[in-house]
């Protein structure tokens, strides 16, 4: 058991009550505009073309001293791609100028180096390009020829710019061979913070279930992760997983520490607790990721963000969460967790509460020789942030293929 699980453990046997943190939207994540250019394979808000009636710059300002007043720390500036919208340089000047660290994801497609001096000078502190494999796999799932060497480009541009690079990469079966070759080159590239996640059944990804993981894929997964993480502590490269990568396996401390020797976990989703998702027409939602039909919690033409996110229901699913179902359920860490990443689990089940992409569980099924399998049932409608349906089917697991992927 690693030190973190032990020390959650220790505390839940003590019945130690957590002191209750006020709640507040510290991490902002604010997607100005979803045109886009690329169009990803893996795209959750399908980016392409900009959503009917975006944000003016003037209308983008004015939420600005709305998230002062709520004590935002961080804004992420995503897309589509942020850069393409006329609100993104006055609202990089606007936030910093506010006290509140503008950052961005890019796919870095027309990261100039006279656009990055440009977003420096505006006050951007840090920014994460996309990389989703190398060369092949990267170009494959981004859909445009030559998106690897620019993406590429765009990292030197950002880092002679002064802003820090930092890098992420959603995993799936089309690069999931390509791990540890991206940190090879990311180091080479001078990056030094890669955040991994998995590729969600949302929008385009929908669209193609043969290329989501299996939740037996986890069990190779994770220890290749895990074995990364531990030569970045040394090499000054930071992996973090995402919320919706892990979940409580041997290596759970390594990976969710930022230090050696720490005993951080996963500790449930934060939707609508300490972070927020703005969408480009100015709905409101408690993470960016999540569909958008079920969970906007308002539109800031229409209420202050205050109101929103103080009376929203739609926002405040996190705080009292409904009962966990399946096997999250069961789970000796579902205190804690509250099964893990809703979005990930929404977009499959088509309800928070029982996530089927975790390595406890994998590794627990896989113990019994079983193992859970995704089929697609219903297709997603077309439209950003959507989803299909999965039935989760288990089923017996050969122990030759424990520890490796399989085809579906």
């Amino acid at each position: 058991m690693s030190r973190s699980l032990e020390r959650w453990s220790e505390l839940k046997g003590r019945q130690i009550e957590p002191e209750q943190p006020k709640l507040f939207p510290a991490y902002v994540v604010w997607e100005l505009t979803l045109s886009c250019d690329h169009a990803c394979l893996h795209c959750g808000s399908r980016a392409a073309v900009s959503r009917q009636q975006e944000l003016s710059p003037e209308e983008a300002l004015l939420i600005v001293p709305q998230l002062a007043e709520l004590g935002t720390r961080e804004v992420v500036l995503i897309g589509g791609e942020a850069y393409l919208s006329p609100v993104f340089l006055p609202l990089v000047s606007a936030l910093a100028e506010a006290g509140i660290t503008p950052v961005m994801t890019t796919g870095g497609w027309d990261m100039t180096p006279e656009r990055a001096r440009t977003m420096a000078q505006a006050g951007m502190k840090r920014v994460s390009v996309s990389l989703d494999g190398l060369e092949k796999a990267h170009q494959q799932i981004r859909q445009r020829r030559d998106s690897f060497k620019h993406a590429l480009r765009a990292m030197t541009a950002i880092g002679d710019a002064g802003m820090d690079i930092s890098a992420n990469t959603h995993f799936n079966r089309l690069n999931q061979a390509d791990l540890e070759g991206l940190y090879t080159l990311l180091k080479m590239q001078g990056v030094r913070s890669w955040q991994i996640q998995i590729t969600a059944a949302l929008g385009r990804a929908a669209d193609q279930p043969e290329m989501l993981f299996q939740p037996w894929d986890l069990l190779d997964f994770m220890p290749r992760v895990a074995a990364l993480k531990q030569r970045g502590l040394t090499e000054n490269l930071l992996i973090m997983p995402g919320n919706n990568l892990g979940y409580f396996g041997p290596e759970e401390a390594l990976l969710r520490s930022p230090l050696p020797g720490g005993q951080d976990f996963f500790q449930g989703c934060q939707a609508g607790k300490f972070v927020l998702g703005i969408e480009s027409n100015g709905d409101v939602k408690g993470c960016p990721s999540l569909p958008s039909l079920p969970y906007v919690g308002g539109n800031l033409r229409n209420h202050s963000l205050r109101d929103i996110w103080e009376k929203a229901a739609a926002l405040a699913f996190r705080r009292n969460p409904s009962p966990l179902w399946g096997f999250c359920a069961t789970c000796p860490f579902a205190e804690v967790c509250k099964g893990g990443c809703n979005f990930t689990a929404h977009a499959l089940l088509g309800r928070p509460g029982n996530n089927p992409y975790c390595h406890f569980r994998a590794r627990n099924l896989a113990n019994k020789g079983r193992r859970e399998r995704l089929l697609r049932i219903a297709p997603a409608q077309g439209n950003p942030f959507d989803h299909g349906l999965f039935e989760l089917i288990e089923e017996e697991f050969n122990p030759s293929e424990r520890y490796h992927s399989a085809s579906p």
